[in-house]
């Protein structure tokens, strides 16, 4: 027996006064009602309404009952309630701050046609990481080393100057080949970037070519690192797709393979497959990996 139905229709049956406005209240037919209230009436042990009348009129035991069955309807109901919002509640991602508007909207598009609804949030990758742990997102697309990424996106040196080489060398930055007041010019990295597993790699990577420590830089802010690049001819360590909608130059860096990695992460009991499969292709162009372009 369906107790949730059978309640349903006692206390609409009850609040009509009739089996026949009861049962249309409750939008069944009204030998369906009836059944269910016989159901109910089995299952409680007692008659809840005096059939010798022509008016449902209930009886002393189904005066009894009727509280607790509207509250069970009323419970019911709250439940099927929270249900319905919680189907169509936007799931809350936590993005990368690399992500242009226009790719984030395509995203949106592509999401609600898979009926999901986003609510994304750009944030550097120590704070995604944060917001996730407070589970104030339910899910954030998080750095990763390559070996761990589901999207794998290729960085490059992007400048200003027209490239004249298939690869830039960051051995061709050392002192005495820099550019305006005798300043070498330096390679920024930009806060996405400024994880272990790409900013450590860089910072070996400047050691070993033998360039000052000051010519490898963590920028505060996106834009700080490109009014350098603008003002004074610095690199900007960048995807190709970034380079492209910074309206910079972008060329791979010759000694080192370098990419950033990221995977989705979620709290809550949320499903990253969502992320990692009908969206992957959508992610990966927001996130610059040429993966997206194949969509």
């Amino acid at each position: 027996m369906d107790l949730v139905a059978a309640c349903k229709a006692f206390v609409h049956v009850s609040e009509q006064g009739s089996f026949t406005l009861g049962a249309s209240a409750a939008r069944v037919a009204q030998p369906v009602a009836s059944r269910r209230i016989a159901a109910l009436e089995r299952h409680l042990g007692g008659r809840l309404f005096d059939r010798s009348s022509r008016r449902a009129r209930l009886t002393p035991f189904g005066r009894e009952m009727l509280p607790p069955a509207r509250r069970l309807v009323r419970l019911a109901d709250a439940l099927e309630d929270t249900a319905e919002q919680a189907r169509h509640a936007p799931l809350r991602l936590a993005v990368p701050e690399v992500c242009t508007t226009a790719d984030l909207a395509r995203l949106d598009v592509r999401a609600r046609r898979l009926g999901l609804r986003l609510d994304l949030h750009a944030a550097p990758p120590e704070a995604r990481t944060d917001l996730l742990r407070s589970q104030e997102v339910r899910a954030a697309l998080v750095a990763v080393p390559e070996s761990e990424a589901v999207w794998r996106v290729p960085l490059g040196a992007a400048s200003v100057a027209v490239p004249d080489g298939g690869a830039v060398y960051l051995e061709t930055l050392r002192a005495g080949r820099g550019g305006a007041a005798g300043r070498p010019h330096r390679l920024w990295i930009q806060p996405e970037d400024d994880v272990p597993h790409v900013r450590d790699r860089v910072f070996r990577l400047r050691d070993r070519v033998g360039l000052r420590p000051a010519q490898v830089a963590v920028a505060r802010t996106l834009a700080a690192a490109l009014a350098e690049g603008l003002d004074g001819g610095d690199l900007l360590l960048a995807s190709e797709r970034q380079a492209e909608d910074l309206g910079l130059h972008w060329r791979p860096v010759g000694e080192e393979d370098l990419a950033r990695g990221f995977d989705a992460a979620t709290s809550g009991g949320e499903d990253p497959g969502r992320l990692r499969g009908p969206l992957r292709t959508g992610i990966a162009r927001c996130l610059g990996d040429p993966a997206g372009d194949e969509d």
